[in-house]
């Protein structure tokens, strides 16, 4: 009877989890996704998808960029890198990686307001009325209508074309830079979802990229807008690392009503030290307290113990007295006849003696362990 309630209340735990499970799903599915401003693959009004796939339909090839700039191509591919306000100047490092894509016969298009001087161009601030419409002008003439929201304007040395202006100075210049070209604008909101059909914005956002198109591969630059390396969050769906998270706790609930157990193994401290140094050491420190009552025991313990050592390892009988084994032990020991002697008549002596000294007991238990360290080693 308790075994069928036991295993009524494990389906009933998961039934409920299982419950939450769909429930949580379900949430997550229905949550709209969150995306950076000017991103290639976001459709909402702060993204630039709409541009992105209009060019993917009408250029020969479009396609994404997601890797550090040491990555691009170092040689004449005359590829454009679309960039659209990078979330930060990019360190020293990637900058002269940028660069060196660029000289080698590349095009980079940057909309910006934040970062224009990432390239060294110029600027300078100019006094507007804040998303008013004007008229913008084209290198050779041509006006466009479109929205003015940056007060920004370059200051075209030498070396730069202006490619776009209006009454309050240069809007988008272009620069040479080795064998290849840097143009930079100064309006990326014109790419985004939202404003893109307003007013002339496409057929300026075009101007500017048949500018830097050289007839082969267009990147959108996603990179700089978050590069960081990809973490488990990011490389996997949320509604995915939820179910794996229950999955496991799943696992855990259905283990603890199991039984099993986790922790490290516990042996029993009888195992380890029933024939350790610990029992031994026991032993002598009894022996040691008790003074001489028992030195004349422990003597004749570790003796006993010996012998039966030497007849084990050395075929040694075990009955015999030590005068009648010293010849014996003289061809398997190290030792002289005439300490084979000695110490035969000497440990004689000792143990007929009624009481024995400490001293006398140390002596004698450090000859027999010397003894038995040979018998266990030969």
């Amino acid at each position: 009877m308790a075994t069928q309630f036991f295993k009524k209340r494990t389906w009933l735990w998961v039934l409920v989890l299982l419950i939450f499970i769909g429930i949580s799903y379900v949430n997550v599915s229905q949550q709209p996704q969150e995306y950076p401003p000017y991103l290639s693959e976001s459709p909402s009004p702060t993204g630039v998808k709409a541009i992105y796939t209009y060019l993917a339909d009408e250029y020969a090839s479009v396609s994404e960029w997601t890797h550090e700039p040491s990555f691009l191509a170092k040689n004449d591919e005359q590829q454009l890198l679309i960039m659209v306000e990078p979330q930060y100047v990019p360190p020293e490092r990637e900058m002269v990686e940028y660069r060196e894509f660029v000289e080698a016969g590349n095009t980079i298009l940057l909309f910006s307001e934040s970062s224009v001087e990432m390239f060294g161009v110029t600027r300078e601030e100019q006094f507007f009325f804040e998303n008013e419409e004007g008229t913008i002008q084209s290198e050779v003439g041509e006006e466009y209508t479109g929205m003015i929201s940056s007060a920004i304007r370059f200051q075209p040395e030498n070396e730069e074309d202006v490619l776009l202006s209006d009454d309050l100075g240069a809007k988008a210049v272009k620069r040479s830079l080795g064998e290849g070209e840097i143009i930079i604008a100064n309006s990326p909101q014109w790419l985004t979802n939202g404003v893109i059909l307003d007013n002339d914005h496409a057929a300026l956002v075009l101007s500017l990229i048949d500018e830097g198109w050289q007839g082969q591969e267009i990147l959108f630059d996603n990179y700089i807008h978050g590069g960081e390396p990809p973490t488990v969050a990011t490389l996997y769906p949320q509604w995915f690392l939820i179910i794996i998270l229950q999955g496991g706790l799943l696992t855990l609930v259905w283990l603890w009503f199991k039984g099993k157990r986790f922790g490290p193994i516990v042996v029993p401290r009888e195992e380890s030290v029933r024939f350790s140094d610990e029992g031994i050491k026991a032993l002598a420190a009894w022996y040691l307290r008790a003074k001489h009552s028992r030195f004349h025991e422990s003597l004749e313990i570790q003796i006993d113990y010996v012998k039966l050592l030497m007849q084990e390892q050395w075929r040694i009988p075990y009955d015999k007295n030590w005068h009648e084994i010293a010849e014996q032990i003289e061809k398997k020991s190290t030792m002289s006849k005439t300490d084979i002697d000695a110490f035969s008549t000497g440990l004689t002596n000792v143990l007929h003696q009624k009481i024995i000294t400490k001293k006398e007991y140390v002596d004698w238990s450090k000859r027999i362990d010397r003894l038995r360290k040979e018998v266990e080693e030969r």
